[in-house]
């Protein structure tokens, strides 16, 4: 089985080649697959592509907010992550208290007209400066509902407790490593309704042996080109970072594909990715001083020798 950036690559020719043409909920239209499965042992470095470059910064601060089951942006914002803002944007141009310039299908004439782009981006920077700036607006327009950081970390019961999924799997992992139920959910169908984006990586679990912690993650929806090198990364981070408070060694990130796609409007991008050679991948060091994942902030984190091929934007579908 071919594993690493190399099965990243491989998938994106697979669906160029093979996938096929569907509809989707943006109305952009995709190349799709489903079912599929790439491997990244993490001891050969930390899978952070290199035929394009991936914002660590960005898939970190993410993470970060998932874990401390936050589901408000403001904490993006303040770390410079951009990457939830359409979702929460789209609440406030949706409701009566918004008094701008229409923005009907933001996210599609951003894209094709210049001029509404313009007018688009001042919304946006009005928008963010009152999320950073303005509690009860933070409150009602930033938070995106029940999404991961609320399911991982306090899922509601019928019997109207909490459960926090991410402390049980690292205590499960720590006292019965053999057990086969190492799993966080983010899936809660009751919640759908009440989440700005239901989630798209839905479930994950653990395996150890060994003396090292693998994980697998399922994800339902896949945008290839744009979603999926961050998911990778997110992922073996949290790999690594559960697996250094468990006191084991990294294994395997397992990433298991449903709908794996590829937008219409990403299929030049992904074509000059796909022409680039891969690289040596970088290095994950982590402050050691620090014992608990709940514990760690951005600064603790450091990539090192990553030598990526330069960035390549691409509109993303909302």
């Amino acid at each position: 089985m071919v594993k690493g950036e190399q099965a990243y690559i491989d998938l994106c020719n697979h669906i160029l080649e093979e996938g096929v043409r569907k509809g989707d909920r943006t109305n952009t239209g995709t190349y799709s697959v489903f079912g599929h499965q790439m491997r990244f042992d993490l001891s050969d470095g930390f899978p952070l592509l290199t035929t394009k470059k991936v914002p660590f910064r960005l898939v970190a601060s993410e993470l970060l907010w998932f874990i401390k089951g936050d589901t408000n942006i403001r904490y993006l914002l303040q770390n410079n992550n951009n990457i939830w803002n359409e979702w929460a944007f789209e609440k406030w141009v949706n409701s009566v208290e918004y008094s701008g310039p229409d923005m009907t299908n933001f996210g599609i004439r951003s894209q094709k007209d210049p001029q509404f782009n313009g007018a688009y981006q001042n919304q946006m920077d009005i928008f963010k400066e009152k999320i950073l700036q303005d509690d009860e607006f933070a409150n009602k327009f930033g938070d995106l509902g029940s999404v991961y950081g609320k399911q991982w970390r306090e899922w509601k019961t019928s019997k109207n407790e909490t459960i926090d999924q991410l402390k049980e799997v690292i205590a499960s992992i720590r006292n019965n490593p053999d057990s086969r139920r190492h799993i966080v959910s983010a899936w809660n169908p009751e919640d759908i309704p009440d989440m700005a984006l239901p989630p798209c990586h839905t479930l994950f679990q653990f395996y150890v042996a060994d003396g090292k912690l693998s994980c697998q993650l399922y994800q339902r929806s896949a945008d290839v080109f744009l979603g999926v090198p961050f998911n990778i990364a997110s992922y073996a981070l949290l790999t690594q970072l559960i697996a250094h408070e468990c006191k084991l060694k990294p294994g395997e990130f397992v990433h298991t594909l449903g709908d794996a796609h590829i937008y219409a409007n990403h299929v030049e991008q992904v074509t000059t990715q796909m022409k680039r050679e891969i690289r040596p991948l970088p290095q994950l060091k982590i402050n050691h001083e620090k014992d608990s994942i709940f514990e760690f902030e951005l600064t603790d984190f450091e990539i090192a020798d990553y030598n990526p091929h330069p960035a390549i934007k691409a509109p993303i579908a909302v």
